[in-house]
């Protein structure tokens, strides 16, 4: 894509510090009366979330920090990349700076080994693991003649295998825990061709996700661990859609981080018990919760919406 002076200037808008301070306070007046309700059930509960260091993870990591949440920030950015400003350490001092408790971990889901540190370290950290969002992923969006097989191994093994992973090595301390849940950044299982006719392999590794969120539902039941999916009803304001999918203006269709993290905020503060093997809408979520304006997430409320893949309006 062409960088113009609008484009760097919404990209920096995007990742930038003051962008990531203010995030949070990117909800419905309703959302707010939360709070005090979710900070009641998630304080002093211990979270990982992978791919934390910007983005939807990093809004998460946030919200959750707002109601009291330790915060793991596990992710593979150490250092500031040209178009992707924001690391792990950047991040978790962000976190702290809000008031929040915040560790940063250095995690690539493609090594095992960084995937029990990262579980053990948290432990050692905070006491325990409370709840875990495998929100890390990769993308590369063409058909299967156009998939280099390092880009179709790439995505299979952070999007599945690292989601599997890092979900089995976290599940004895989950069991541990008064709260358990694992959530996965995954889109509904639709077996409609349309979904895989251009990005099969992408469709692969993010179904992958979905599925291992619905068999973790199944076998940890009798735990008490919920496991669940959430995506988004919309493109959100990323530097994933950004760089790689629409440019400016898909970025003006798209909704802030922030509808996501107060989505899954809510869903994280449920009894596990009672949820678990559901594949959430984040609009559904909070319009469940009595949320019925929605102006304030979106980037530009004069554009209409573009719905995120696999979703059909």
């Amino acid at each position: 894509m062409v960088w113009n002076s609008y484009s760097l200037t919404l990209l920096h808008l995007l990742l930038s510090h003051t962008y990531r301070n203010t995030l949070h306070l990117f909800r419905s007046a309703d959302i707010a009366d939360e709070i005090c309700h979710m900070s009641s059930i998630l304080a002093n509960k211990t979270a990982i979330i992978t791919g934390g260091s910007r983005g939807i993870g990093l809004a998460i990591a946030k919200k959750l920090a707002a109601a009291g949440v330790n915060v793991v920030v596990a992710a593979k950015t150490t250092e500031p990349h040209p178009k992707l400003p924001g690391t792990i350490y950047e991040a978790a001092e962000e976190i702290k700076a809000m008031g929040g408790n915040a560790l940063a971990l250095v995690l690539d889901l493609r090594d095992e080994a960084m995937i029990e540190k990262v579980a053990m370290d948290t432990v050692a950290q905070f006491g325990g693991i409370d709840i875990l969002v495998n929100n890390a992923s990769a993308i590369y969006l063409a058909g299967i003649e156009h998939t280099p097989s390092k880009r179709y191994d790439l995505m299979h093994q952070i999007n599945v295998r690292g989601t599997f992973l890092m979900s089995q090595a976290c599940i004895p301390f989950l069991k541990k825990s008064s709260h358990p849940h694992i959530l996965n950044l995954s889109p509904p299982l639709d077996m409609n061709p349309a979904w895989f006719e251009n990005f099969t392999a992408y469709t692969m590794s993010k179904f992958g996700m979905s599925m291992v969120a619905m068999g973790l539902a199944a076998e940890m039941k009798p735990y008490g661990i919920a496991a669940n999916a959430l995506w988004p009803r919309t493109t959100i304001a990323t530097a994933a859609v950004q760089n790689l999918l629409g440019g400016d203006a898909l970025i003006r269709q798209s909704r802030w981080p922030a509808i996501v993290a107060d989505a899954a905020a809510i869903i994280l503060s449920r009894n596990p018990k009672e949820t678990t093997g559901n594949f959430f809408i984040d609009e559904t979520v909070l319009r469940e919760s009595g949320i019925t304006d929605f102006i304030e997430y979106a980037v530009d409320p004069t554009t209409d919406l573009a719905p995120d893949l696999f979703i059909t309006l």
